[in-house]
């Protein structure tokens, strides 16, 4: 249970805005100081009732940081964040946050509330930190003890004073591996990120060319990135998330990124219903698979398949689809036999 008053976050908040953290994220800017003051985002609101809920999927065993970090070293496959594989998170978690309030006005009577899990310009690290549910890593996730930072949050804001509770401790310690782990160091400094360098930023929200500077270090990472948490020792304890909605699909658990790389624009809305992924679009989809086989054929994989699969798209590819296509072909070893 938090407080509204976040005043005293809206230093660090404005500072990040003006060094241009944000990039090309235009809502952050133009919702400003909105973010520290929930007050004006629901008025007559006196308390906020914050919520985790873990989604890291059953198949995934105890050797899941050590196989995730494998996976990174196959070029030939298809790394897609681990939060984006099942169902998408937002319905999920806003109907659990909706049965709560609901048996909570069931408790106390008449309840005035709004329920939030990314959907609207709050500050929810901070929020979880100040309720108690863990602290801000030094990748600037909310981290915990007993589970890591392999959850979501969500919000009740209640108008109702009920009793606070205690803010979390940070127990990072002198830890950097968040840190040294970032294949862009998106992570400028501790709780810092750059979203600009940040690969989760450059394959989801950025509609723009993929930078040449951060292509090789995307490597087969198509949809997000999970190095800062694969890394982080605390997640040896999270928890498995025993819901359906949040097992991995089939298509994503251990594609390769021929086999993706493969969908027209129709299979990849009917494969994406229901997944976060779908939000990007098949533009970006295929902007993105584009830089990772280009990484594939710079780093070995057999040239024929992938060669012939970038050159069957080029000819009908957008601008931008096809810049990243011709980037990618010339990645090859020798990049003049590709272009003969």
């Amino acid at each position: 249970m938090a407080e509204v008053d976040l005043g005293d976050a809206e230093d660090g908040l404005r500072a990040w805005l003006e060094a241009g953290f944000h990039g090309s994220m235009a809502y952050m800017a133009a919702h400003g100081m909105k973010r520290a003051r929930p007050a004006e985002l629901q008025p007559g609101a006196l308390r906020i009732i914050t919520a985790r809920m873990d989604y890291l999927p059953e198949s995934r065993g105890d050797d899941w940081q050590a196989n995730e970090t494998a996976r990174l070293a196959r070029p030939g496959e298809a790394v897609v964040s681990m939060y984006a594989r099942g169902r998408d998170y937002h319905k999920v978690l806003r109907n659990r946050l909706q049965k709560l309030a609901d048996r909570l006005a069931e408790d106390i009577g008449p309840l005035g509330h709004r329920c939030f899990t990314d959907s609207a310009p709050v500050l929810e690290v901070e929020l979880a930190t100040r309720s108690g549910l863990g602290w801000r890593g030094k990748h600037t996730l909310a981290l915990a003890r007993d589970a890591g930072s392999m959850f979501f949050l969500g919000e009740i804001f209640v108008d109702i004073a009920l009793p606070l509770t205690a803010a979390a401790e940070p127990h990072c310690g002198r830890c950097t591996a968040c840190m040294d782990v970032c294949p862009t160091q998106a992570i400028v400094a501790p709780e810092r990120l750059d979203a600009r360098r940040c690969i989760s930023y450059l394959t989801i929200e950025s509609d723009d060319p993929i930078p040449l500077e951060f292509r090789r270090a995307m490597g087969n990472r198509i949809y997000g990135c999970d190095d800062c948490q694969v890394a982080c020792p605390w997640n040896k304890f999270a928890r498995r998330s025993p819901l359906p909605d949040f097992a991995e699909r089939e298509d994503l658990a251990d594609p390769s990124l021929l086999a993706l790389w493969a969908w027209s624009e129709e299979e990849f809305l009917r494969r994406t219903e229901g997944s976060p992924i779908r939000r990007i679009g098949h533009a970006r989809w295929q902007r993105n698979i584009a830089v990772a086989l280009g990484n594939a054929l710079h780093a070995g994989e057999p040239r024929a398949p992938i060669e012939a699969a970038l050159r069957a798209r080029l000819e009908h590819a957008s601008p931008l689809l096809a810049e990243h296509i011709e980037w990618a072909l010339s990645s090859a070893p020798d990049a003049r036999a590709l272009s003969a």
